[in-house]
């Protein structure tokens, strides 16, 4: 059995979603302690229960602990089974954070998942960065996804509601991401929900104004009506070999104009020297240590999130990393299939 110390690193939700995802894909049995020791609210909250459960589901495996406020987890993976299932996470916990979890179980099988809850929260990545930035890279190294957003949900009342289908590969491909290779153009996503059909028009409009000295800048825009209320923007830098997403949502009293400006910025900065934005990384590195070779990545910065993944993945898997340089952090994920 592999024992994991939630309090390890960013010390949050990560280490327990990473850890059940890997017990599940590995077939092996995991107990972890101390889980989101370093948080205000230790324990399982919600979304993170939702994940375990959801992942436990998918191979038919046993779980002990598994409670609201529980700070240890037992898990026993079973077979892995895939199939269709539906997810509620419950008010607005966020949907990206179980589809972290579930994603990385469930990629050597075929599925379909409905997962409702926060599709837009904080503390978590946006439903369309996962649109337009990390599907796109896990479609190249062989994970064939595709999402819909049926309803968005903000917090707190939640109520969004995201369809995906999955073809798993016993095959990853690598990444080679020395390079990002030539500016392609810029897309994004300007959205919102209950507000004035303005507020998007003019975050669209600002980003385009501060990017288009980039080149080619395509904003969508996605005004809805639901059950909750917010706004937000994603943006991604769509390079010959590789994608860089950044993002903000909306805060009561943050004109559309400044949300608009906080994502260029953010997403400016990952073009100064990244691969992959710091977003990504962490979430994309587990799939890197599950590929058929080596790849290589380039960060601004070495986030936590990002060294605790590093630590906790070759305790499941035969993989190498190696670190070097600043700004950019030059990262090669070497698996060790022998």
């Amino acid at each position: 059995m592999i024992e994991i110390d939630g309090r390890h690193g960013e010390g949050g939700g990560q280490i327990l979603r990473t850890a059940i995802a890997l017990g599940a894909l590995c077939g092996k049995e995991v107990r972890v302690r101390n889980i989101r020791a370093n948080r205000p609210k230790p324990g399982l909250a919600p979304q993170h229960l939702a994940a375990v459960c959801s992942v436990a589901g998918t191979c038919q495996g046993r779980l002990e602990g598994d409670a609201l406020g529980s700070t240890e987890l037992h898990f026993v993976p079973g077979h892995m089974t895939g199939g269709d299932r539906e997810i509620d996470v419950g008010t607005a916990g966020s949907v990206t954070l179980v589809l972290q979890s579930c994603l990385l179980a469930l990629s050597r099988t075929d599925f379909t998942l409905k997962v409702r809850g926060g599709t837009d929260v904080r503390h978590a990545p946006p439903i369309d960065h996962y649109s337009l930035v990390l599907l796109p890279l896990l479609r190249r190294m062989g994970y064939d996804l595709h999402l819909e957003v049926v309803h968005r949900g903000f917090y707190p009342e939640g109520g969004g509601e995201v369809w995906v289908k999955g073809i798993g590969t016993s095959t990853l491909r690598s990444l080679d991401l020395k390079e990002r290779g030539d500016l392609i153009g810029i897309e994004g996503s300007s959205f919102s929900q209950n507000l004035p059909e303005h507020v998007t028009s003019r975050m669209a409009m600002e980003c385009k104004r501060l990017l288009v000295r980039h080149g080619t800048v395509k904003m969508g825009t996605d005004a809805r009506q639901g059950i909750s209320t917010g706004a937000g923007v994603e943006l991604a830098a769509v390079y010959q070999n590789t994608i860089l997403g950044a993002s903000k949502l909306g805060e009561r009293g943050l004109r559309s104009e400044a949300v608009a400006k906080m994502a260029c910025d953010d997403l400016e900065r990952e073009m100064t020297c990244a691969t992959l934005d710091r977003y990504s990384a962490d979430q994309i590195v587990p799939y890197l240590a599950l590929a058929d070779g080596p790849s290589e990545i380039a960060v601004c910065e070495m986030t936590e999130h990002l060294r605790t993944q590093m630590w906790l993945l070759p305790q499941f898997l035969p993989v190498h990393f190696d670190v070097r340089g600043t700004a950019p952090v030059r990262i090669t994920v070497s698996p060790n299939r022998t």
